[in-house]
């Protein structure tokens, strides 16, 4: 069996809102294959960005933990982070800085020396057809521009696993499919990938596994093909439809008895 590169384990979440808690997420279990293109799919509200924030080491799980490589990423988070890229739904460039500058600036962020930083960015920029844009600010690109550069500079440090959340939202069919061909040369550098999606059609011939999220609980993960099988359907939207079709209702004593015994890295509640 192939070891595992990541592994979320046991991630629950509780939030205080308005003075009641929510629970986001309920004990999920995910891992991450070397060079593997992960699909977390479900709902908008389903958890997927809030898991993915998790993580990316941007926010932490109430309960559970998140393991690189069999160590605990608490453990070492400068080192995790240098072998993590995060791609943001929203764009967060420098603008008072060129398309160039912007990858440069990212580079030296990850301390890359300056001839490790040029001869990367020269390739990206070929790679994801950015090099007429070099010297244009970033907030003058078109929105399919705008994500192939969040892509490049999410990679700039070479980083073991990269972290797509909800990357085409917003395109339009064209340039959603480019930026999937983008997405499709991560998984040609032996770079694992975890996307988030709600579209479902955009996975289907792309991922090798997906995870199905549904209220904070994820209700079935494997292979497309595996899953079909499971739940005697053909297309990933009938399978995704059948996994979701009832209510999952979490009370706030519905977090596992399990997972909430391991407090080492639980965090009050926010």
């Amino acid at each position: 069996m192939q070891t595992q590169l990541l592994s979320a384990e046991q991630i629950s979440k509780v939030l205080l809102l308005n003075k009641q808690k929510k629970i986001v997420l309920n004990n999920i279990n995910l891992y991450i294959k070397p060079g593997e293109l992960v699909g977390l799919l479900g709902v908008n509200g389903a958890g997927k960005t809030t898991l993915a924030s998790i993580i990316s080491s941007l926010h932490p799980a109430t309960v559970g933990d998140v393991k690189f490589k069999g160590q605990s990423i608490y453990q070492d988070l400068t080192g995790y982070r240098l072998k993590l890229g995060y791609c943001p739904q929203v764009p967060n460039f420098e603008n008072n800085l060129s398309v160039q500058e912007n990858l440069l600036f990212a580079g030296r962020y990850y301390g890359m020396n300056h001839e490790q930083i040029t001869e990367r960015a020269a390739s990206l920029m070929h790679d994801f057809e950015l090099e007429q844009y070099a010297d244009v600010s970033p907030d003058k690109l078109s929105g399919g521009y705008q994500r192939r550069l969040l892509i490049a500079r999410t990679i700039i440090h070479n980083p073991e696993l990269v972290i797509l959340d909800e990357p085409t939202v917003g395109l339009d069919p064209y340039m959603r499919r480019e930026l999937l061909r983008a997405i499709k040369l991560l998984k040609k550098d032996n770079i694992a990938v975890l996307l988030t999606t709600h579209y479902l059609d955009e996975v289907e011939g792309l991922v090798d596994r997906v995870y199905i999220i549904d209220h904070g609980v994820v209700v079935a993960h494997g292979t497309i093909a595996e899953l079909n099988a499971q739940h005697g359907t053909s297309k990933l939207e009938d399978l995704f439809f059948a996994v979701t079709a009832r209510k999952i209702n979490v009370s706030d004593n519905d977090v596992s008895s399990d997972s909430m015994a391991n407090t080492s890295n639980t965090t009050e509640v926010l």
